[in-house]
């Protein structure tokens, strides 16, 4: 090493982030032969330094890096293959692996062990560099912050150390993180280089601003752009870890980190090394918790808090947010929260429920909520709830403009649609229908714009529904999409009759279903209404039907040969739902009038 000093690198004592202690090390990877993917933890040692999660689980084979199947797809192709590009660029937000990605490529193109002589991204026995590549302190592996050293200077004198052959390894790698930093004399200087680089130089970016760097270099480059990790990615991944360090914490908790993440693998582990020393050594550390920590709001208020304003309760949905502000949740939080929602019941209404990433509770209500909506209407929430976010954060106070915002949704909830205003036109009826439930100057409460439209006088009775499945339709109409889900999941009717319902209650019911139900159709009926359960002697509730029918219906779908065929050639394929085939519309037509029996006139068209 000291025959070499001459070359006076400036970058030759750049250190990597990588732990300090060598028994780390030898701990991750089993000693100097056979790493170990994730290490298994050992008691926290109170006299030394703690190392940080995000430190100490880094990935150190291709193997270990998650949700980026598609780029160490490509990268094993390419050195199986000997087509090694001389300079690399990694891209993506923070967190999903880029400085990461760019030293192990490091360890792949130096990796020389006693059966193997050529690159190789097979990383799962050290091999001769590595240790010392892992460590920081590898004489033909440099590593420059761009951020640190912009200037044209430090770039020549980089270039001036690139026409030197390696010391000890197969490569001289320069490994520049932050790449968009650098000036745009840098960027010039080193053109020329990556152009025509030695043939024992390779060169690897690292930049989260991609657009910043400019054309010349990312077209002298393979690009791979690492891809957010997907919080079903990331959950298991964090759960893992905590099994290793012996510590206890919800699910629930755990996938609220996940998402709270962003698709970033570093803050995850960031955030779950906060969460655990939120409880007490031995004990579970609760999701409320970990919400507390986040400043999250409890998601099933925040999807009341939705159904409220789909529904239009105006007064419900305010209070709902006192309390919800009350907690501590974060105005623009919950304003997120409810754009999630949005964007998920629009996927649920098109898609299904399954393509959502909501938990599978929370995805059926979204599902029950888009099978009311109209995808205009949703359209339309969106575009408010989305306004209202960029409000809030010019609002003096945020709070208020978000209460504000309530009073906006629920008021635009009560309004109809343009395709609806439309058909009311060509069928005659009024734009406007007198009462509750109309446009301003009704239920909805508002200003002018009613004057605008002609309104017929109308005195319209109170809804006196007759049977269940009215009373069904009278929620639909009232548009309170959670009630009745909650009424076709939670409810078995034992006996109906005007003014009193008699049902059992299913397993996890909402304990307030039967205040609510009794005081909706009081409200909307004028009339009170008697609501009592029972222990037993219910039937079916209407999604434990459609469960039951469904069932039915896919069990005769396979047993039909055609179908049973299909399934047995494409192994893996399942019948996911069952629709009915919509019957044929029968229209009546004239008969056919033979020609020879036709009026002349009507020959002579012909």
């Amino acid at each position: 090493m000291s025959d070499h000093s001459d070359l006076d690198d400036p970058f030759a004592n750049a250190e990597l982030d990588v732990p300090e202690r060598d028994d780390l090390t030898d701990d991750m990877f089993g000693g100097a032969s056979e790493p170990k993917s994730l290490p298994v933890a050992k008691p926290i040692d109170k006299s030394e330094a703690y190392t940080v999660l995000a430190r100490k689980y880094r990935p150190r084979t291709f193997e270990d890096l998650i949700g980026q199947e598609a780029m160490v797809r490509t990268l094993t192709n390419a050195f199986q293959a000997g087509r090694i590009a001389h300079a690399f660029m990694l891209t993506g937000v923070r967190g999903v692996g880029k400085t990461t990605t760019a030293r192990l490529l490091a360890r792949a193109l130096n990796y020389e062990s006693d059966t193997v002589h050529e690159p190789s991204v097979d990383l799962s026995h050290m091999g001769v560099h590595c240790k010392a590549i892992i460590e920081g302190r590898h004489i033909d592996v440099l590593e420059l912050d761009a951020a640190s050293r912009t200037g044209v200077d430090a770039m020549r004198d980089l270039l001036e150390s690139v026409r030197y052959a390696p010391v000890e390894a197969r490569y001289k790698v320069y490994v520049i993180d932050e790449v968009h930093m650098l000036s745009t004399g840098a960027f010039n200087a080193l053109l020329k280089t990556l152009e025509e680089p030695p043939p024992h130089a390779k060169f690897i970016f690292a930049t989260t601003e991609i657009r910043k760097v400019p054309v010349t270099i990312l077209s002298r480059c393979q690009r791979f752009d690492l891809r957010r990790v997907e919080p079903e990615t990331l959950t298991p991944h964090l759960e893992k870890i905590c099994t290793l360090e012996g510590v206890k914490i919800d699910a629930d908790a755990v996938a609220l980190i996940a998402r709270a993440a962003e698709g970033s693998v570093r803050d995850g582990l960031s955030l779950l090394d906060q969460a655990l020393v939120q409880s007490e050594a031995g004990e579970t550390t609760s999701a409320e918790v970990v919400r507390d920590m986040l400043g999250l709001a409890d998601r099933s208020a925040t999807l009341a808090l939705f159904e409220n304003i789909i529904s239009g309760q105006m007064s419900e949905a305010l209070l709902a947010y006192r309390t919800l502000y009350g907690f501590g949740a974060d105005p623009s939080q919950i304003m997120g929260d409810m754009l999630e929602y949005a964007h998920a019941t629009s996927v649920a209404k098109i898609l299904g429920a399954d393509a959502t990433r909501l938990p599978k509770a929370q995805a059926m209500r979204v599902t029950a909520l888009g099978s009311q909506l109209s995808a205009g209407t949703l359209s339309r929430l969106w575009t408010l709830m989305l306004k209202a976010f960029e409000e809030l954060r010019r609002a003096p106070d945020a709070s208020a403009a978000f209460e504000m915002a309530l009073v906006r949704f629920c008021y635009a909830a009560d309004l109809p649609g343009p395709e609806l205003l439309m058909k009311r036109l060509q069928g005659g009826e009024p734009l406007v229908p007198n009462g509750p439930g109309g446009l301003p100057g009704g239920g909805g409460g508002g200003g002018g714009g009613a004057t605008a439209v002609q309104m017929r006088p109308q005195v319209q009775a109170p809804p006196n529904p007759q049977t269940f499945p009215e009373v069904l339709k009278l929620i639909s109409e009232k548009r309170d999409i959670g009630l009745r889900t909650d009424v076709e999941q939670f409810v078995r009717l034992i006996a109906f009759k005007p003014g009193a319902i008699t049902f059992e209650l299913a397993p996890r019911a909402p304990a307030d279903l039967v205040r609510r139900l009794s005081m909706r159709l009081r409200e909307w009926t004028g009339s009170r209404w008697l609501i009592a359960t029972e222990g037993s002697g219910g039937a079916e509730s209407i999604m434990e039907r459609d469960k039951r029918e469904t069932a039915a219906a896919k069990a005769r779908l396979q047993a039909n040969p055609f179908v049973s065929t299909m399934l047995k050639t494409f192994p893996g394929a399942e019948i996911i739902a069952v629709r009915a085939r919509p019957k044929p519309v029968v229209t009546e037509t004239e008969p056919v009038v033979p020609v020879d029996e036709r009026p002349d006139e009507d020959k002579e068209n012909d």
